[in-house]
């Protein structure tokens, strides 16, 4: 007998699902026309748990391929950083969107 395929939950930062897939997280709704990468290029071990501390930034759209998706990219020191500036990029990109 198959098993059904249980629906994946996400984690939600804001109303909008923060997705991992390795060491790249992704911030927005994948329906919306853009989106926020987030890859994290350096981590610290404190205690035995693994910290970002070194995170890129990326506010992109998600149509086009390669350097025409990206609109903003930045580096912030620590995931509380990169995920409150990641926040302010994505609402005024789809502020500005709902404008036009």
């Amino acid at each position: 007998m198959a098993e059904k395929k249980k629906k994946q939950e996400f984690l939600f930062y804001h109303g909008k699902p923060l997705i991992r897939n390795g060491k790249i997280l992704y911030y927005g709704n994948p329906e919306d026309k853009y989106i926020i990468m987030m890859t994290v290029n350096q981590t610290e071990a404190i205690q035995d748990l693994q910290v970002a501390t070194d995170i890129t930034v990326t506010l992109q759209t998600n149509s086009g391929s390669g350097k025409e998706k990206v609109l903003n990219k930045v580096n912030r020191e620590g995931l509380y950083r990169a995920l409150d500036l990641a926040e302010v990029w994505l609402e005024n990109a789809l502020e500005d969107d709902t404008e036009e």
